[in-house]
Protein backbone atom coordinates (compact mmCIF):
# COMPACT_ATOMS: atom_id res chain seq x y z
CA UNK A 1 0.00 0.00 0.00
CA UNK A 2 1.20 3.49 -0.72
CA UNK A 3 2.46 6.08 1.42
CA UNK A 4 -1.00 8.09 2.63
CA UNK A 5 -0.14 11.53 0.93
CA UNK A 6 -3.43 12.98 2.11
CA UNK A 7 -3.18 16.51 3.18
CA UNK A 8 -4.90 19.23 4.94
CA UNK A 9 -3.95 23.16 4.52
CA UNK A 10 -5.68 25.51 6.85
CA UNK A 11 -4.94 29.41 7.06
CA UNK A 12 -2.85 30.74 9.97
CA UNK A 13 -1.56 34.41 9.91
CA UNK A 14 -2.21 34.47 6.75
CA UNK A 15 0.09 31.89 5.65
CA UNK A 16 -0.84 27.79 4.45
CA UNK A 17 -0.55 25.21 7.50
CA UNK A 18 -0.27 21.67 6.32
CA UNK A 19 -1.94 19.19 8.50
CA UNK A 20 -2.80 15.55 8.25
CA UNK A 21 -6.64 15.35 8.07
CA UNK A 22 -6.79 13.11 10.92
CA UNK A 23 -5.23 16.15 13.07
CA UNK A 24 -7.47 18.58 11.38
CA UNK A 25 -10.77 17.16 11.47
CA UNK A 26 -10.96 16.68 15.31
CA UNK A 27 -14.19 14.68 14.93
CA UNK A 28 -12.66 12.12 13.70
CA UNK A 29 -11.76 11.30 17.43
CA UNK A 30 -15.39 10.98 18.09
CA UNK A 31 -18.49 9.31 18.34
CA UNK A 32 -22.08 10.15 17.37
CA UNK A 33 -21.41 12.76 14.26
CA UNK A 34 -23.75 12.42 11.03
CA UNK A 35 -22.29 14.21 8.21
CA UNK A 36 -23.70 14.79 5.23
CA UNK A 37 -21.42 16.36 2.33
CA UNK A 38 -22.88 18.69 -0.77
CA UNK A 39 -21.50 20.68 -3.30
CA UNK A 40 -19.20 19.09 -6.25
CA UNK A 41 -15.86 18.25 -7.40
CA UNK A 42 -14.81 15.35 -5.36
CA UNK A 43 -17.67 14.80 -2.46
CA UNK A 44 -17.30 10.99 -2.78
CA UNK A 45 -13.80 10.89 -2.50
CA UNK A 46 -13.67 12.93 1.00
CA UNK A 47 -16.20 10.74 1.78
CA UNK A 48 -14.76 7.66 1.58
CA UNK A 49 -11.38 8.66 2.79
CA UNK A 50 -12.94 10.47 5.93
CA UNK A 51 -14.93 6.44 6.42
CA UNK A 52 -11.43 5.18 6.20
CA UNK A 53 -10.16 7.23 8.77
CA UNK A 54 -12.99 6.41 10.86
CA UNK A 55 -13.06 2.49 10.35
CA UNK A 56 -9.26 2.60 10.82
CA UNK A 57 -9.84 3.88 14.48
CA UNK A 58 -12.28 1.05 15.32
CA UNK A 59 -15.17 3.06 14.77
CA UNK A 60 -18.30 1.44 12.93
CA UNK A 61 -18.66 3.44 10.39
CA UNK A 62 -21.18 3.92 7.40
CA UNK A 63 -21.12 5.89 4.34
CA UNK A 64 -24.67 5.90 2.24
CA UNK A 65 -26.77 8.49 0.38
CA UNK A 66 -30.10 10.71 0.55
CA UNK A 67 -29.68 11.41 -3.02
CA UNK A 68 -27.80 8.42 -5.55
CA UNK A 69 -24.50 7.24 -4.83
CA UNK A 70 -22.53 4.75 -7.79
CA UNK A 71 -22.80 1.50 -6.89
CA UNK A 72 -20.02 -0.50 -5.88
CA UNK A 73 -19.80 -4.26 -6.28
CA UNK A 74 -20.27 -5.07 -2.90
CA UNK A 75 -22.16 -3.11 -0.80
CA UNK A 76 -24.94 -3.84 2.35
CA UNK A 77 -28.39 -4.54 1.45
CA UNK A 78 -29.50 -4.90 5.34
CA UNK A 79 -27.97 -4.87 9.03
CA UNK A 80 -26.78 -8.02 9.05
CA UNK A 81 -23.80 -7.08 5.86
CA UNK A 82 -23.37 -3.79 7.82
CA UNK A 83 -22.33 -5.96 10.92
CA UNK A 84 -20.23 -7.60 9.02
CA UNK A 85 -18.15 -5.25 7.62
CA UNK A 86 -18.08 -3.79 11.04
CA UNK A 87 -16.58 -6.77 12.42
CA UNK A 88 -13.69 -7.31 9.55
CA UNK A 89 -13.19 -3.51 10.03
CA UNK A 90 -14.24 -2.26 7.72
CA UNK A 91 -16.72 0.48 6.66
CA UNK A 92 -19.82 -0.29 5.45
CA UNK A 93 -21.41 1.02 1.89
CA UNK A 94 -25.08 0.94 2.14
CA UNK A 95 -28.11 1.58 0.03
CA UNK A 96 -30.63 0.35 -2.19
CA UNK A 97 -29.56 -0.64 -6.06
CA UNK A 98 -31.50 1.27 -8.62
CA UNK A 99 -30.66 -0.75 -11.43
CA UNK A 100 -28.87 1.81 -13.29
CA UNK A 101 -25.45 1.04 -11.70
CA UNK A 102 -26.88 3.79 -8.69
CA UNK A 103 -27.18 3.25 -5.11
CA UNK A 104 -30.44 5.16 -3.13
CA UNK A 105 -30.72 5.91 0.47
CA UNK A 106 -31.74 2.45 1.79
CA UNK A 107 -34.61 1.70 3.92
CA UNK A 108 -32.28 0.86 6.90
CA UNK A 109 -30.94 4.20 7.35
CA UNK A 110 -32.49 4.96 10.74
CA UNK A 111 -30.91 1.10 12.27
CA UNK A 112 -27.57 2.85 10.61
CA UNK A 113 -27.64 5.97 12.43
CA UNK A 114 -29.20 3.95 15.65
CA UNK A 115 -26.03 1.55 15.21
CA UNK A 116 -22.98 3.21 13.41
CA UNK A 117 -20.44 5.39 15.55
CA UNK A 118 -20.07 7.37 12.36
CA UNK A 119 -22.39 8.19 9.40
CA UNK A 120 -20.95 10.29 5.98
CA UNK A 121 -24.24 10.72 3.88
CA UNK A 122 -23.19 12.01 0.40
CA UNK A 123 -26.54 14.07 0.55
CA UNK A 124 -25.89 16.19 -2.80
CA UNK A 125 -25.17 15.60 -6.27
CA UNK A 126 -22.93 17.25 -8.85
CA UNK A 127 -22.80 14.88 -11.84
CA UNK A 128 -19.07 14.99 -11.62
CA UNK A 129 -18.75 18.46 -12.13
CA UNK A 130 -16.55 20.94 -9.87
CA UNK A 131 -19.10 23.64 -8.64
CA UNK A 132 -22.99 24.18 -8.03
CA UNK A 133 -25.47 25.89 -6.78
CA UNK A 134 -28.58 23.53 -5.22
CA UNK A 135 -32.05 23.56 -6.57
CA UNK A 136 -35.05 23.89 -4.52
CA UNK A 137 -34.81 20.04 -3.28
CA UNK A 138 -31.41 20.13 -2.79
CA UNK A 139 -29.47 18.90 -0.40
CA UNK A 140 -31.34 16.20 1.08
CA UNK A 141 -29.88 16.89 4.57
CA UNK A 142 -31.18 14.46 7.64
CA UNK A 143 -32.49 16.16 10.90
CA UNK A 144 -29.97 14.11 12.47
CA UNK A 145 -27.40 15.64 10.65
CA UNK A 146 -24.92 17.33 13.18
CA UNK A 147 -21.91 18.33 10.90
CA UNK A 148 -22.41 19.63 6.91
CA UNK A 149 -19.35 19.66 4.65
CA UNK A 150 -19.57 21.82 1.31
CA UNK A 151 -16.64 20.26 -1.05
CA UNK A 152 -15.85 22.57 -3.93
CA UNK A 153 -13.18 21.68 -6.61
CA UNK A 154 -10.15 24.17 -7.42
CA UNK A 155 -10.71 23.38 -10.89
CA UNK A 156 -13.91 25.18 -11.47
CA UNK A 157 -11.46 28.47 -11.36
CA UNK A 158 -10.93 30.33 -14.63
CA UNK A 159 -14.01 28.67 -16.04
CA UNK A 160 -17.11 29.50 -17.73
CA UNK A 161 -20.10 28.90 -15.03
CA UNK A 162 -21.73 26.90 -17.78
CA UNK A 163 -18.76 24.72 -18.33
CA UNK A 164 -18.34 23.73 -14.96
CA UNK A 165 -20.81 24.54 -12.70
CA UNK A 166 -24.63 22.20 -12.25
CA UNK A 167 -27.89 23.96 -11.94
CA UNK A 168 -25.69 27.24 -13.70
CA UNK A 169 -28.91 29.26 -13.47
CA UNK A 170 -28.68 29.20 -9.85
CA UNK A 171 -24.97 29.99 -9.64
CA UNK A 172 -25.56 33.12 -12.19
CA UNK A 173 -28.61 34.04 -10.00
CA UNK A 174 -26.53 33.88 -7.12
CA UNK A 175 -23.28 35.97 -8.55
CA UNK A 176 -25.52 38.20 -10.64
CA UNK A 177 -23.49 37.49 -14.12
CA UNK A 178 -23.85 35.47 -17.10
CA UNK A 179 -23.63 31.61 -17.84
CA UNK A 180 -20.03 32.70 -19.77
CA UNK A 181 -17.99 34.67 -16.85
CA UNK A 182 -15.32 32.64 -15.42
CA UNK A 183 -15.21 31.91 -12.41
CA UNK A 184 -12.86 33.67 -9.66
CA UNK A 185 -11.67 33.50 -6.11
CA UNK A 186 -14.45 35.84 -4.48
CA UNK A 187 -16.96 34.11 -6.93
CA UNK A 188 -16.01 30.79 -5.44
CA UNK A 189 -15.61 32.03 -1.64
CA UNK A 190 -19.26 33.86 -2.16
CA UNK A 191 -20.88 30.37 -3.35
CA UNK A 192 -19.35 28.81 -0.22
CA UNK A 193 -20.83 31.57 2.31
CA UNK A 194 -24.57 31.71 0.47
CA UNK A 195 -27.42 30.28 1.96
CA UNK A 196 -28.96 29.85 -1.56
CA UNK A 197 -25.39 28.35 -2.15
CA UNK A 198 -23.06 25.63 -0.63
CA UNK A 199 -24.86 26.93 3.07
CA UNK A 200 -28.36 25.89 2.13
CA UNK A 201 -30.20 24.10 4.96
CA UNK A 202 -27.34 23.80 6.98
CA UNK A 203 -28.99 26.21 9.65
CA UNK A 204 -26.80 26.01 12.67
CA UNK A 205 -25.03 22.91 12.03
CA UNK A 206 -21.04 22.71 12.36
CA UNK A 207 -20.16 23.74 8.80
CA UNK A 208 -17.25 22.82 6.95
CA UNK A 209 -15.87 24.19 3.76
CA UNK A 210 -13.29 22.26 1.82
CA UNK A 211 -11.85 23.36 -1.39
CA UNK A 212 -10.58 19.86 -3.26
CA UNK A 213 -7.90 19.03 -5.36
CA UNK A 214 -5.31 21.61 -4.68
CA UNK A 215 -2.66 19.95 -7.25
CA UNK A 216 -0.23 22.63 -7.96
CA UNK A 217 0.85 25.76 -6.82
CA UNK A 218 -1.35 28.17 -8.67
CA UNK A 219 -3.99 25.89 -7.12
CA UNK A 220 -2.42 26.18 -3.67
CA UNK A 221 -2.48 30.05 -3.99
CA UNK A 222 -5.84 30.45 -5.25
CA UNK A 223 -6.97 28.38 -2.22
CA UNK A 224 -5.38 30.61 -0.31
CA UNK A 225 -7.28 33.95 -1.40
CA UNK A 226 -10.16 31.97 -1.46
CA UNK A 227 -9.73 30.90 2.45
CA UNK A 228 -8.50 34.31 3.30
CA UNK A 229 -11.89 35.95 2.16
CA UNK A 230 -13.51 33.38 3.87
CA UNK A 231 -12.08 34.03 7.17
CA UNK A 232 -12.97 38.15 6.12
CA UNK A 233 -16.59 36.70 6.17
CA UNK A 234 -15.72 34.78 9.57
CA UNK A 235 -16.00 31.61 8.55
CA UNK A 236 -13.09 29.50 9.66
CA UNK A 237 -13.79 25.83 9.66
CA UNK A 238 -12.08 25.91 5.71
CA UNK A 239 -9.02 24.00 4.32
CA UNK A 240 -7.88 22.89 0.71
CA UNK A 241 -7.40 19.28 0.61
CA UNK A 242 -4.85 17.55 -1.74
CA UNK A 243 -4.54 13.57 -1.91
CA UNK A 244 -7.48 12.63 -0.68
CA UNK A 245 -8.49 8.95 -1.75
CA UNK A 246 -11.27 6.74 -1.97
CA UNK A 247 -10.41 3.00 -0.18
CA UNK A 248 -9.24 0.76 -2.34
CA UNK A 249 -11.88 -2.20 -1.37
CA UNK A 250 -14.33 0.48 -2.88
CA UNK A 251 -12.03 1.32 -5.93
CA UNK A 252 -11.16 -2.41 -6.56
CA UNK A 253 -15.01 -2.94 -6.39
CA UNK A 254 -15.79 -0.46 -8.69
CA UNK A 255 -13.70 -1.87 -11.43
CA UNK A 256 -10.82 0.12 -10.78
Amino acid sequence: MDADRAAVYHLEGGRLIESAPDAYFSFLGECGHVISLVGGGGKTTIMHDLARRYAARGKKTAVTTTTKIGQPASFCRNMEDCRACWREGRFAVCGEPLGNGKLTAPAYLEQILDEADAVLIEADGARKLPCKAPAVHEPVIIPRTDIVIAVMGLDALGQAIDDCCLRSDHVQRILGCGGGHALTCEDMAALLLSEQGSRKDVGGRMYYTLLNKCDDAQRMEAGRRILTLLREAGHTRAALTAGMRRSEEFEFAAGR
